[in-house]
């Protein structure tokens, strides 16, 4: 396994300052409030977006916040930004995939609907799966293969989509960020000796120029100013934005990639619930069964995850 409780024979070198112990239970607590934060972030993007405020905009305004608010919490902390040298190809892997999956899911809609691109882009907890043989010697079991089955038809019933003549360009692009999303995941796992600081850090480094070169070709680049059009939606998308890509951090530092994958299909749960609460859309009957489906996939996942971790050791990891 690369990260999550592991057998301890494989940690010779000195935990840094900044390691706590990982904890199973926590980082599924973690996951499940960052999955909720990105579900509210889309109900807020989308009323930022109707008072003309746009994505690409408000993506590269948060990376900037994100970069300030790392710089003081390093300082005041006193936490280092220092990447460990052994991490290093690793992280510029994260960095890379953490801006293609942004870059491909929002260019995806330009071809197809909004709700077939999120069906598509939500395979990723299957990748994730079916790559975790090869990248984490995980192994494949019915009960397993059983829940991604369960949280995937769920994930669909929930968004769903009226699929018809659709654009190979935009199926393309939302299954690119699938890989990259999987890709990113597993990436996470292998950053064990870099502080979640830091990796937040080194990732927006690298996001801040593709995300301003996108915005600028879009002509979107716009003034900071003109996110004062919304100025609580814009506030509540980077909020939820921020907390959530912290919290996934946190997350994947304790529990594996197949946990994370299955546990982030609440997020379009979670959108389309709040954006019948607060947006006045409404649930038909299958999507209520689909968030059902995809609860009791979790469910089932965390006790299948509690039996699989119950007896190994916790060992450090940084924080």
């Amino acid at each position: 396994m690369l990260f999550g409780p592991i057998r301890a024979n494989g940690a010779a070198s000195q935990p840094n300052p900044d390691m706590t112990r990982s904890s199973p239970n926590a980082g599924l607590l973690f996951a499940l409030a960052s999955a909720s934060l990105y579900g509210f972030n889309i109900v807020y993007a989308r009323m930022a977006s109707f008072a003309g405020a746009s994505g690409s905009a408000i993506v590269v305004y948060r990376v900037f916040l994100m970069l300030a608010l790392v710089a003081v919490v390093a300082l005041v902390t006193r936490r280092s930004l220092k990447m460990a040298r052994e991490e290093r190809g690793t992280l510029l892997l994260l960095g890379v995939a953490t801006a293609l999956v942004g870059i491909c899911y929002l260019s995806s809609v330009a071809y197809i609907p909004v709700t077939v691109a999120a069906v598509v882009f939500y395979t990723f907890p299957i990748l994730i799966v079916l790559a975790s043989p090869l990248v984490e010697g995980t192994r494949l079991t019915p009960a397993l293969l059983g829940v991604v089955a369960v949280a995937t038809i769920g994930v669909a019933l929930v968004v769903g989509p009226a699929f018809g003549d659709l654009d190979w360009r935009g199926l393309a692009l939302a299954f690119g960020a699938s890989i990259a999303t999987a890709t990113q995941f597993f990436a996470a796992a292998r950053c064990r000796r870099t502080g979640v600081v830091a990796k937040v850090f080194w990732i927006h480094l690298l996001v801040l120029p593709t995300a301003a070169l996108i915005s600028w070709t879009a002509g979107q680049l716009v003034p900071p100013s003109a996110l004062a059009a919304a100025p609580f939606a814009v506030a509540m998308t980077i909020g939820g934005y921020l907390f959530g890509f912290v919290l996934q951090f946190l997350a994947l530092g304790r529990i594996t990639a197949v946990a994370a994958g299955i546990i982030y299909c609440t997020e379009p749960v979670v959108a389309a619930v709040s954006s019948t609460l607060i947006l006045g859309e409404s649930m038909g009957p299958l999507q209520i069964i689909g968030g059902v489906l995809v609860l009791t996939a979790i469910v089932t996942n965390v006790l299948l995850d509690q039996r699989r971790h119950k007896d190994a050791p916790l060992v450090p990891i940084a924080d």
